[in-house]
């Protein structure tokens, strides 16, 4: 086990504004768990409800997102499974007066094109394109593999900011960043 220094971690932690941090497999419960702190939190900084709702709303679809994307694989035989199920994180972090929401894993290279293709096609859009967008997609039936997009749609109406993203190359796979801001 490699020697680290909490103090300086704590410290870098809240130089970067960072509220809350999980690293690690997602599950129902911990999701849960981190949803009630995230909520507790909030309220004892009496953030007003809108904002508070927004932040929690958000974190929760980003959570949720990387537990489904993880689940795919848990699912899978493919051997690749067991360190995508290990590359989730959510941040919830202040910067400049807004909350930011920020969640990365490990996806699959296969996978890159049709999310950077929905996340684009989001972030082209204005707020009330956002909510005709939406509309439609709720009219779409549901599939197999997911909602019709409409939870990165949603968290696109609630930013105060366009959706920010980044992927960067590991190995074989690519590492997805997703940054809201409220």
């Amino acid at each position: 086990m490699h020697d680290f220094d909490l103090v300086q971690l704590r410290d870098e932690l809240s130089e970067r504004g960072i509220l809350m941090i999980f690293s690690g497999p997602f599950s129902h419960s911990i999701i849960e768990e981190l949803g009630e702190a995230v909520r507790n939190y909030l309220q004892s900084a009496q953030v007003n409800r809108p904002a508070m709702m927004d932040v929690f709303a958000v974190y929760i679809e980003q959570a949720q997102n990387v537990r489904n994307y993880m689940r795919r694989w848990e699912m899978s035989a493919d051997p690749r499974g067991a360190r995508i199920m290990q590359s989730g994180i959510v941040v919830i972090a202040r910067d400049q007066g807004h909350y930011v929401i920020s969640s990365g894993n490990l996806i699959a290279q296969a996978d890159v094109s049709a999310l950077v293709a929905r996340l684009e096609e989001i972030r082209a859009l204005d707020k009330p394109g956002l909510k005709a967008l939406h509309k439609e997609r709720l009219r779409v039936p549901l599939s197999d593999g997911g909602n019709a997009g409409l939870g990165l749609i949603e968290m696109a109406r609630k930013a105060s900011q366009p959706l920010q993203y980044a992927l960067t190359t590991v190995d074989e796979y690519v590492f997805f960043t997703l940054r809201i801001v409220i």
